[in-house]
């Protein structure tokens, strides 16, 4: 058998497995950010309904997430971001913007953009968003606007 260094195939394989479970993380402290943002506190039910999952999921992530240190809650309470969580969603956020910019940029409608974004975001490669932040960078510099 091959080892991940001399099979590539496996290493792309294996990184998709780690994008998927950094994905569910990142969509989860994403959407505790947003309705603290919105509402001051982040309650299961409320993360349940904006994710369009049961109570009972939301409360295996939040064990998940609490585990790794990304929230803080107590029973029956709102559910924080810790700070190591808020620079999960603050990142995730940031990359979504920028893919959903770059999409738009290239002609993809706004609301596919944003759609498209949100599964992209979890699994491009950093090499990819530098050429993306570089592309964005020289179409503002030489257009002097941009989505």
């Amino acid at each position: 058998m091959k080892t991940d260094q001399q099979n590539p195939t496996a290493n792309r394989y294996k990184r998709t497995r780690d994008d998927h479970s950094r994905e569910h993380a990142e969509d989860y402290v994403q959407v505790i950010d947003s309705l603290i943002q919105e509402r001051g506190k982040a309650r299961v039910v409320d993360i349940a309904q904006r994710m369009a999952v049961s109570n009972v999921a939301v409360s295996r992530a939040m064990q998940r997430l609490q585990r790794d240190g990304l929230v803080m809650s107590e029973p029956y309470r709102s559910i924080f971001l810790t700070e190591q969580g808020k620079q999960l969603a603050d990142g995730a956020r940031e990359r979504h913007t920028l893919v959903q910019s770059f999409l738009e940029a290239i002609g993809v409608p706004s609301a596919a953009a944003d759609s498209d974004a949100e599964g992209i975001e979890h699994h491009i490669g950093q090499e990819t968003l530098d050429a993306m932040r570089r592309f964005m960078e020289r179409l503002r510099a030489s257009a002097g606007r941009v989505p």
